[in-house]
């Protein structure tokens, strides 16, 4: 299926292909935008994602406002050269309509033409040949505490319908360590290689990928509590330091006894 294909199969144009020129000068912009609002990006199992996987979804929990700016960088970083194509509720998306030209499609939120909605762009995007679906199968914003993991039918329905296919949980979570800005910790989960999609039920494959998610988070949890950056590779490093008149007294004190300046808090653990 060519992308003018896909761009006219349903109406109103609910699919467009991703612009990889877009992305990339929005790629730009949100390096910049995050540094300032965070610490760290960090991700760990990245090597878990089968990169020449076909058809593939990538599936994630829904925690934050953060989630779709934080897809459209990891997906830049992890598979660079595939399409990548993602849902949005269809109010927020009609707000924030930018987020079309770069593959995101309308999904409305907690109802049988959502679900029809996503089956249907789903379908599409599977079908071709290098593209990417990302799918938040919770539908709302859910803390990452919260279990059981619930998840809404789409993700199963969807793959109920499918041949071979891979699936691959993903785990998003803001944290505070050492710094004033929180850290974004990612996990990548362990792929679920479906050999045939039309062997079990949707309801089966739901609860499977809500296993698989929870199971994935528990595995974050424990790194965020380990507390450790070498277990995770760094994509970018934001903003450091405490801010305000304590940065100031820290120059001032070190300038005075001579001891070299960090700019990071966390370097004072490591002295």
């Amino acid at each position: 299926m060519t992308r003018t294909q896909i761009n006219n199969t349903q109406a109103g144009g609910e699919l467009r292909a991703p612009s990889k020129r877009m992305i990339g000068f929005f790629s730009i912009y949100l390096r910049w935008y995050l540094r300032r609002h965070f610490h760290c990006l960090r991700v760990a199992n990245a090597g878990r994602i089968p990169p020449q996987a076909q058809p593939l979804i990538l599936f994630g929990n829904h925690g934050s406002w953060w989630d779709p700016l934080i897809a459209i960088l990891l997906g830049k970083e992890i598979l660079p050269h595939r399409d990548h194509y993602a849902q949005m509720d269809a109010i927020a998306l009609k707000h924030y309509g930018i987020f079309r030209s770069m593959g995101f499609f309308p999904v409305d939120g907690g109802s049988a033409h959502g679900t029809m909605q996503l089956l249907r762009a789903g379908e599409q995007v599977l079908s071709r040949r290098d593209s990417v679906l990302w799918i938040t199968p919770q539908g709302e914003f859910q803390d990452v505490r919260e279990r059981p993991v619930v998840f809404r039918p789409g993700i199963g329905a969807l793959i109920s319908r499918r041949g071979r296919i891979t699936s691959v949980p993903i785990a998003v979570e803001y944290v505070f360590w050492d710094e004033r800005l929180p850290e974004i910790l990612i996990n990548i989960g362990e792929p679920l290689e479906i050999a045939d999609g039309t062997m079990e039920d949707a309801r089966t494959w739901t609860n499977l990928h809500s296993y698989a998610m929870a199971a994935t988070l528990d595995e974050l949890a424990m790194l965020a509590m380990d507390r450790d950056p070498s277990a995770f590779e760094t994509v970018f490093n934001g903003s450091g330091g405490i801010g305000g008149v304590y940065e100031l007294w820290k120059r001032f004190t070190c300038a005075v006894t001579g001891r070299p300046y960090h700019h990071d808090h966390g370097s004072l653990n490591r002295r």
